[in-house]
């Protein structure tokens, strides 16, 4: 079955309010084997709002509409559809015997919630003893389903009570079997992905997407089968090979981060970490205190702008600061030593660079980092030159911190 999704609302149009509520339906719906072949988001016009779900019905099996049944005057999709779809409104008194059973009869509230008992003729609520609206209305043999645009409700409906609905519907055989994985991919840039995954595009009952997020890229692969044994096998086959043409670049799956992935391998091997960060400003201690549990593998860190905190709190020899600048080899190997001892870990990472837009030279260009890693006595260092705008750079410098990390604990050479 081929669905449409239609989020109704001025707040959603203007921008004041981002519209989560229909990348959850199609992600649900989805999942489930259904595929979406629109989402559109319109505001309180009642012309609009019934002109756009007739089109909507003419063209796919399923509708599903969010948003414009509260009670307030700016709440105008069922007076829409009631107009629209000639479906006049329609009093239904175990609506309006739930609100004033819970807002009591003398309480003013229980009148002006009267309005959402009032609904298109042929109404069928989604679920009467819940004190949210939401209800199924067929028109030309096409299920709408009418949901609230607060996200807790939609979502709470659209699972127990939508997709429920649409599984017995007449029709929904040719639902296919879904298999869906992201690989997150940190060292390749998306073209150069591309081209090593091309030639598994081929596959007709597959499809494979390439989404750059901040400085590293998520691969999606989605695997459409006729059947469950289908499915399974065709993804099990795409997954080996797409493993084995991206290696170690990919760091984690679906849900992982970068840094969730550190601290997996960390609690894993026993070990814990320190940092030491001047450019990045904390943003690589925050990416780790992100993790939940993370304080079973992550002591602390440091953010040491001037020179003085440099050698007060890390340790850093004035000298090597004098004869090499702050943003150097010697000067981030010797932070990422400093943090290491200070905090008794046996892994300390350090950053130093120029982020921009101002402080750059000509032998030291604006996305100059370097980064210190003391891994167990010894202590390395490595030089980038990342472009982009101060906060691109930041994000790249710590994510790349990171990724020394993980291969290192991996046991790997970076290339």
């Amino acid at each position: 079955m081929i669905g449409e999704i239609i989020a109704i609302g001025d707040e959603l149009t203007s921008g004041r309010i981002a519209n989560t509520t229909s990348s959850f339906a199609a992600r649900q719906l989805f999942v489930a084997g259904y595929e979406i072949l629109a989402m559109q988001t319109i505001g309180d016009t009642p012309e609009l709002i019934g002109e756009v779900i007739k089109q909507a019905v003419g063209r796919v099996d399923f509708v599903i509409v969010t948003g414009g049944l509260g009670a307030t005057t700016d709440d105008l999709t069922n007076k829409a559809v009631a107009e629209a779809l000639n479906r006049p409104p329609t009093l239904y008194p175990e609506i309006l015997d739930i609100i004033r059973h819970h807002m009591g009869d003398t309480d003013d509230s229980a009148s002006f919630l009267e309005k959402l008992a009032w609904l298109p003729k042929g109404a069928e609520v989604l679920n009467a003893r819940a004190r949210m609206a939401g209800y199924l209305l067929v028109y030309e043999d096409t299920p709408i389903f009418f949901l609230p645009g607060v996200p807790s409700q939609m979502e709470e409906l659209l699972v127990e009570h939508v997709l429920p609905c649409l599984a017995d519907w007449t029709g929904n055989d040719d639902r296919h079997h879904v298999r869906q994985r992201v690989y997150r991919v940190f060292g390749l840039h998306e073209n150069e992905i591309n081209e090593k995954l091309r030639r598994l595009e081929k596959e007709p009952r597959s499809k494979i997407g390439y989404y750059p997020v901040n400085s590293e890229v998520h691969v999606s692969l989605t695997v459409l089968g006729r059947s469950e044994e289908e499915a399974d096998t065709l993804f099990a086959s795409l997954d080996r090979q797409i493993t084995a043409a991206l290696g170690d670049v990919i760091y984690g799956l679906d849900h992982d981060s970068m840094a969730s992935v550190v601290g997996a391998l960390l609690r894993a091997g026993g070990k814990k970490i320190s940092v030491a960060e001047s450019c990045t400003g904390g943003l690589l201690s925050s990416k780790m205190t992100g993790v939940a549990g993370s304080s079973e593998w992550f002591t602390g860190g440091v953010v040491a702008y001037s020179n003085d905190l440099k050698e007060d709190l890390l340790g850093v020899d004035n000298r090597l600061l004098a004869a090499h600048g702050a943003v150097s080899a010697p000067v981030a190997r010797a932070m990422a030593a400093g943090i290491a001892g200070r905090s008794a870990t046996g892994i300390g990472v350090s950053v130093t660079g120029i982020a921009g837009p101002t402080g750059g030279s000509e032998e030291k260009p604006v996305g100059t980092v370097y980064i210190g890693l003391f891994v167990d006595g010894e202590v390395t260092d490595s030089l980038f030159h990342f472009a982009g705008n101060r906060k691109q750079i930041q994000e790249e410098t710590a994510q790349t911190a990171l990724d020394l990390v993980r291969r290192s604990l991996l046991g790997h050479v970076r290339k």
